[in-house]
């Protein structure tokens, strides 16, 4: 299977368009666009598609995260932050276009708790929660439930670049035991066993003006 966007190119750097924040001073609000995807060479015996976005560069200490005077090391462990989770699409969708699961920062996350406008998706399509629905725990303003996609947030002072993986993945069941505000744990769990044929495109993203991504 081949994914491919018209949005960002492999191995490059993903646009501000499609990222939740951008360099700014230190940083300011970004497009937010979910980004055009498109899967070909599919499997005969695909039945679904899912798809999972994860950036695994992300500091497994926030101790020195945003913190002025200070980096994050290069050396740092890292761990994974899921920026989108998708399931249930139909097998004869092969493509999302750009802006197709929605655009914008919306406090408290778009959907919150169910699908609403602002979260399209393709007919009997679920979306999960991502780790925003975590990070902004306990901010008055922002806290909520982050279904569907919202793009890269790494940290101003990282001094590594993050690497933002987008999985699409040909499943042989026409829909997996999964409602709306699932888990990547759960994803993966319900996934296991089914899965045909796997196409990741990756792309980068810094909001640290030293760091070259």
């Amino acid at each position: 299977m081949r994914l491919t966007s018209n949005s960002i190119e492999h191995g490059k750097p993903i646009p501000a368009r499609h990222a939740f924040m951008e360099i700014g001073e230190p940083v300011k609000p970004a497009g937010n666009v979910t980004p055009h995807l498109a899967w070909t060479e599919v499997p005969s015996a695909t039945k679904s598609f899912a798809i999972a976005v994860i950036d695994t560069d992300v500091p497994s200490k926030p101790d020195d995260v945003n913190v002025e005077g200070r980096e994050v090391r290069r050396d740092l462990p890292r761990v994974e932050f899921v920026h989108w989770l998708m399931a249930n699409i139909p097998a004869e969708c092969r493509e999302l276009g750009e802006g197709a699961c929605g655009e914008g920062i919306v406090p408290r996350g778009k959907g919150n708790g169910k699908l609403k406008d602002d979260l399209v998706a393709p007919p009997g399509a679920v979306q999960g929660i991502n780790d925003y629905t975590g990070w902004f725990k306990g901010d008055a303003e922002m806290e909520g439930h982050y279904h569907g996609y919202d793009g890269p947030c790494p940290p101003w002072n990282d001094t590594l670049v993050h690497h933002y993986h987008f999985h699409v993945y040909a499943l042989d069941v026409e829909a997996v035991e999964l409602e709306n505000g699932f888990s990547l744990a759960e994803f993966r769990d319900v996934i296991k066993g089914h899965v045909i044929d796997e196409a990741v495109l990756t792309g980068t993203y810094s909001l640290n003006p030293k760091v070259k991504a």
